[in-house]
């Protein structure tokens, strides 16, 4: 039996570490100018990658982390200096000219990981899969990880319609708040690594 209770709290705490609708800007400036069906394959690579990585850490997190000596701390500073890179690059323009490689490490990095698959969410799922005793709440935490990648990719997948409608200056604008938006992310990630370390989280 399918435990909906523990699949409602996962699926909720993850739609807010993930964020759909705020993933949606910074989606749309990290993939503009690209032919929409590259835009499409973008959008299923990065809801991929991040099932991937969450998967692999929601199956082996605790043994990595400790095989590496790495803590949570470190997880997600590492991760906030990363996207305040992307940032960066997004506040000065640096990204508005795509590659084809740059094609594939867009959905990739920062989209893939650390943007959805980041340290807030990595941490969930480690401690969801951990506290889930008996097939039905595993099942039910596994089912709640799935559904929350079918919904960052359709958010992705159908956000495409805006940039029709923004046109070009419309896409830079978008850049630049995305830019903004990532840089205050990042922070947050790389402050709340230093106050684990305070703390002294594990």
């Amino acid at each position: 039996m399918l435990d909906i209770t523990l699949f409602g709290s996962v699926f909720v705490t993850l739609f807010v570490i993930m964020d759909p609708p705020g993933i949606t800007p910074i989606f749309l400036a990290l993939t503009s100018g690209r032919a929409t069906k590259v835009q499409r394959r973008m959008a299923w690579q990065a809801a991929s990658v991040a099932f991937g990585v969450i998967t692999v850490f929601g199956l082996f997190g605790h043994q990595i982390l400790d095989y590496l000596n790495v803590s949570v701390p470190a997880l997600r500073i590492a991760g906030g200096l990363l996207l305040l890179l992307i940032a960066l690059d997004l506040l000065t323009g640096k990204m508005d000219e795509p590659t084809q490689t740059k094609d594939v490490n867009v959905a990739l990095v920062p989209l893939g990981m650390p943007l959805l698959a980041g340290p807030g969410a990595i941490v969930t799922v480690i401690l969801a899969v951990q506290n889930a005793h008996g097939f039905g709440q595993q099942a039910s935490v596994w089912l709640a990880i799935a559904a929350m990648h079918v919904v960052l990719w359709l958010v992705m997948r159908y956000s495409l319609a805006i940039i029709r409608l923004i046109k070009e200056g419309g896409v830079v604008l978008v850049t630049r708040l995305s830019g903004m938006l990532l840089s205050a992310i990042a922070v947050q990630q790389v402050a709340n690594g230093v106050l684990g370390f305070v703390h002294g989280e594990g």
